[in-house]
């Protein structure tokens, strides 16, 4: 297995990925992908606009062949084509440089597309508001079948994802399948909560992660005594923090280790790995709510795990990719071999045998997925048959 790569460069393919991985058709790909290639031989940041057009112009279509299928009552196939939709917006979205023209309108139109396409399908999807100290940390809610009180997972975003495409991972399926909820987050940093109320990101990701356990034993489908929580990419930082210091989460799982993202700044400023997204400097500027560089590198300081991970107590669980570019493989043993308190701890690291190779599995989702999924389900009380 490996990235499918049709760019001369890294993040444009990782954001084609992102889109095959979380539905997107290999037609409607090529479509979008055809008329810019020429583009991309300019490095990733060129020509973001006219690849936002490219993604913008098929979500429109797809918009259009919604409304004829919703005029003639078929909701769910509209329901579909929306979903669709609203992946391209934000898709196109996240690869535009912080201030573009016409971000803000671009992101307005995904939220509201993806809240049309929920409605119309009857998806296994509610929109809640987590309170926070400051402002809210806005949700999606995937409930697990059945009556009674359901183990359930806080499920958080790395630096540039947001909580419709953690949906999109399809891990909240996986998790239902097995008895369990989950709550995909927009903390801190991410998605609404930095475009919509300006909060930016912190490392001491306890701060929001508390307030999402608060929310959810006050619901009468939850069982407090077995809330999990896992991130994705730069999740790998946010969720064992989360875990170390939140004594009521009872079990753990990373999708892609960050143990010490401090020190990968560092690497970044001399070129090494590959970036998540164009423009970057300006993106992680914007995430942490600073104008300078050195404002910056002072705000990830404390973007490390080191000296945190012998407070947790329950079981967890470290995946990633073999072949991973963004984030090394040497940090997935870190985070591992610190976890010496842990009473279960695992460390997966998928390769070329399966697949998953990539960062956070770009390249198949589908092994993380029901790892993560059944290690939940094995140490939350779910089922795996």
């Amino acid at each position: 297995m490996a990235l499918f790569e049709y760019f001369p460069n890294y993040i444009w393919n990782l954001s084609l990925a992102i889109a095959i991985e979380s539905g997107a058709p290999l037609g409607d790909i090529i479509d979008i992908a055809t008329p810019v290639k020429d583009a991309a031989n300019n490095g990733p940041d060129a020509g973001t606009t006219e690849f936002l057009r490219q993604w913008m112009g098929k979500a429109q279509t797809l918009i259009e062949l919604a409304a004829e299928d919703e005029a003639r009552g078929r909701h769910f196939s509209a329901g579909t084509k929306l979903q669709r939709a609203a992946l391209y917006l934000f898709n196109g979205e996240r690869m535009q440089g912080h201030g573009a023209p016409g971000r803000q309108a671009t992101y307005a139109q995904a939220q509201a597309t993806f809240a049309k396409a929920i409605a119309l399908g009857g998806d296994n999807c509610q929109r809640v508001e987590v309170p926070l100290a400051q402002g809210h940390m806005p949700a999606l809610y995937t409930r697990a079948p059945g009556s009674g009180r359901k183990p359930v997972v806080v499920y958080c975003n790395g630096l540039d994802s947001c909580k419709e495409l953690l949906y999109w991972s399809r891990l909240p399926e996986a998790l239902a399948r097995r008895g369990i909820s989950t709550l995909c987050v927009d903390q801190p940093g991410t998605g609404e909560t930095l475009r919509l109320q300006g909060l930016p990101a912190t490392h001491e990701s306890e701060r929001w992660a508390s307030c999402a356990v608060d929310w959810l034993v006050e619901q009468a489908d939850v069982d407090a005594q077995r809330i999990g929580m896992t991130g994705i990419s730069l999740g790998g930082h946010f969720a064992p923090r989360a875990v170390a210091f939140e004594p009521r989460f009872a079990s753990g799982a990373v999708w892609g280790a960050n143990h010490n993202w401090a020190e990968v700044q560092q690497k970044r400023l001399n070129r090494e790995g590959e970036n998540p997204v164009p423009h970057y400097w300006a993106h992680v500027m914007w995430v942490f709510g600073v104008s300078t560089m050195a404002e910056f590198l002072a705000k990830a300081e404390g973007m490390h795990l080191n000296g945190i991970l012998d407070r947790i107590r329950v079981p967890f669980l470290v995946t990633h990719g073999e072949k991973d570019r963004q984030i090394a493989l040497a940090y997935a043993h870190q985070t591992y071999e610190q976890l010496v308190n842990s009473p279960r701890r695992e460390l997966k690291v998928f390769t070329q045998r399966e697949g998953g190779v990539e960062h956070v599995g770009a390249d198949n989702m589908s092994y993380g997925r029901d790892c993560i999924a059944d290690w939940f389900a094995e140490t939350l009380g779910g089922h795996t048959s």
